[in-house]
């Protein structure tokens, strides 16, 4: 069964910086917690003509990350991600192509509100095994996925700032 997540987030910044933030692969470690040890393996980015230098995935940009699943586990998961939709200041999805779940989809969608940004988040994913995935989900899962994302609305806006100091 597809399960969905969605939140919001309003951060005090400007739509294009926060959608460069995003866009940019580099960030992905820090948006994960600690613990994880999240790093890029390999990133192939398609740069939209305009960004030609910026470090940003476009539309069939495959990032290669690993990370650990379970804190203090040495087992890494690896997990590729294509971005199937891209458009500039406004939102992408990323699908993913190898790793945990049999199907996961993240859309990021920013809009600009209150002078600074709405960072939106709809994932919607599906485990093996069916049933069994399904009991994993509302056992372990769906928590995990509010935790990750309640840890990097937590990190973004210290995040943002850093990268708007610069």
């Amino acid at each position: 069964m597809r399960h969905k997540f969605h939140t919001e987030q309003w951060v005090p910044f400007p739509r294009g910086l926060v959608f460069a933030f995003f866009a940019n692969p580099e960030n992905l470690p820090a948006l994960m917690p600690k613990w994880q040890c999240a790093r890029i393996e390999k990133a192939v980015c398609v740069v939209p003509p305009i960004h030609a230098g910026a470090p940003v995935a476009g539309k069939d940009s495959v990032i290669s990350i690993s990370f650990r699943a379970i804190p203090r586990f040495p087992l890494r998961l690896a997990w590729d991600a294509c971005i199937t939709e891209f458009r500039w200041n406004d939102f992408f999805c990323d699908e993913q192509r190898r790793g945990p779940f049999r199907y996961f989809r993240h859309c990021h969608r920013i809009r600009e509100e209150r002078e600074g940004s709405v960072v939106c988040d709809a994932v919607e994913y599906e485990l093996p095994a069916g049933p069994l995935g399904d009991l994993a989900n509302l056992l372990v899962i769906k928590s995990q996925i509010r935790a990750l994302f309640a840890y990097r609305q937590r990190m973004l806006p210290e995040l943002l700032q850093s990268v708007a100091s610069r």
